[in-house]
């Protein structure tokens, strides 16, 4: 990584600011400009957010100068992924459909960033509508992976992994219903954290899937991913779903006591794997036992049927939510109709792109009158099959690991005529977010093409605490 924020933390930033070795402004400035100057390589921004960044980074030194506290992400450069409304900001979710959007009013999550002292730089690119594994469905062009610019950073959550792994930010926020935080962060070799379904408001956030849909963030290190979901988390009312239960101080419980932790490997996880995948998972389970930590094999045999479920369930909500963008209000509106009706049909399908197509009609037939007790009902059994099969094994050990995808981050335009290829890249991931557990991935190592590989992490639901300690434990032992 190169650039001024390759070297930077949390705890680096905010010990540059006390030691007045640079002002939140001059980090800022220099910030924006190489993610100017680096964003043509990737095309990980959609929009730089300049003068929200600079606004935001003299509130911050002028709270200094003060000696007010200036929170605990002061000065902190992040990227948002642009399926997280912001107010004033453009929110473009990636599609043509909302490409001149200008919110009225923050999410939830950005509230608690911006007061917590972070700067937002930009607002990244991704899959439409959060729709995709790979990035490539952007209404603003594909998003390059950083380390091999020929190849995808993964999806939907593709841009907020690059300007990560890129160093154009410090950390930044994601959205994942399938995946869509942990297969960017493996593909890029960075932290991606998707935390207990509730455990972050969704209040702002797009609606893809709700009964899916989560926030999380992107970090370079495990104690900064740990230190941005504790700004975040915590019940909002303004979202019905958001849990109740009390946040920990998630960075102070990074203690390094792992020995004697059980961990599971489910079996299912290993069948299909690249062998260079397997490999570099195998021996981060060796240094997991080398920490002191017990490995069994634990059973989840439902989840060959995760992906049949997910695209049940995931198409039928997104039908729903996307029924809202029809030219009548804040959408773009398609000037070519004459009619109430070819009005609706002419700007859907003029602002939506393919995949978004695709998950609405596929949705749409499994609601349908005589399709629903066949497709989605069967779908929310089986999610609560799933559900079980974790609930079982995280019963006989304390974590869960295995691989994040069955392969490194692919080529890019390899797999877009091949959605059903696409959409079992997802194996591995979408499970967890069909039992709403906690879940992670952290960078186990690079294959011989220097491509990078991630370690997935689950948890007990609301138990991110046991999943965060495991990952440092791991990551420190790696870097010693």
């Amino acid at each position: 990584m190169t650039g001024p924020l390759a070297n930077h933390t949390i705890d680096s930033i905010r010990s540059g600011l006390k030691a007045k070795q640079f002002s939140a402004e001059e980090l800022t400035r220099a910030a924006l400009a190489f993610a100017e100057a680096e964003n043509p390589k990737t095309n990980a921004y959609i929009t730089i957010a300049s003068e929200r960044a600079l606004a935001a980074a003299k509130a911050v030194d002028a709270k200094l100068a003060a000696g007010e506290n200036p929170g605990p992400l002061a000065g902190v450069p992040i990227g948002v992924k642009d399926v997280i409304v912001t107010r004033g900001l453009r929110t473009t979710c990636a599609s043509r459909m909302l490409a001149n959007y200008i919110p009225p009013y923050d999410a939830t999550a950005i509230i608690r960033l911006e007061q917590a002292g972070g700067i937002i730089i930009g607002k990244t690119n991704c899959d439409e509508f959060a729709m995709g594994s790979s990035s490539e469905n952007s209404a603003f062009g594909p998003v390059r992976n950083p380390v091999a610019l020929d190849r995808v950073p993964g999806g939907s959550s593709g841009g907020s992994a690059a300007v990560v792994a890129q160093g154009t930010a410090t950390l930044s926020l994601g959205s994942d219903t399938g995946g869509s935080i942990r297969q960017p962060a493996s593909f890029c070799g960075v932290t991606g954290v998707t935390p207990t379904y509730g455990r972050v408001s969704r209040y702002g956030l797009t609606a893809f899937a709700s009964s899916l849909d989560h926030i999380g963030p992107f970090a370079r290190t495990v104690r900064d991913s740990a230190g941005l979901l504790q700004v975040i988390a915590g019940r909002d009312e303004l979202d019905s779903t958001s849990a109740v239960a009390p946040v920990p101080d998630y960075v102070s419980a990074l203690d390094g006591q792992v020995r004697g932790k059980k961990i599971g490997l489910p079996k299912q996880y290993f069948e299909g794997l690249a062998s260079e995948t397997g490999d570099l998972i195998m021996k981060a389970v060796d240094v997991l036992q080398n920490l002191g930590c017990q490995v069994s094999e634990v059973d989840l045999p439902h989840t060959q049927y995760a992906v049949p479920c997910y695209y049940v369930i995931a198409t039928a909500e997104a039908s729903s939510n996307l029924a809202r963008y029809d030219g009548v209000r804040y959408t773009t509106r398609a000037s070519s109709a004459t009619t109430l009706a070819d009005m609706y049909r002419v700007t859907r399908d003029e602002g939506f792109g393919a995949e978004c197509k695709r998950r609405i009609m596929l949705g749409t037939y499994v609601l349908s009158s005589g399709y629903y007790d066949a497709y989605y009902v069967k779908a929310q059994k089986v999610r609560a099959l799933v559900t079980q099969d974790y609930a079982k094994a995280l019963d006989q050990v304390d974590a869960i690991v295995g691989p994040v995808s069955p392969f490194p981050a692919f080529k890019l335009g390899e797999m877009v005529n091949d959605p059903v290829a696409m959409y079992l890249s997802d194996i591995y991931t979408i499970t967890g977010d069909l039992a709403g557990i906690p879940c992670m991935s952290v960078p186990c190592g690079n294959t011989a093409e220097g491509l990078p590989v991630g370690l997935q992490i689950f948890t007990r639901h609301f138990n991110e605490v046991e999943m965060f300690r495991l990952a440092d434990a791991y990551e420190k032992s790696r870097s010693e």
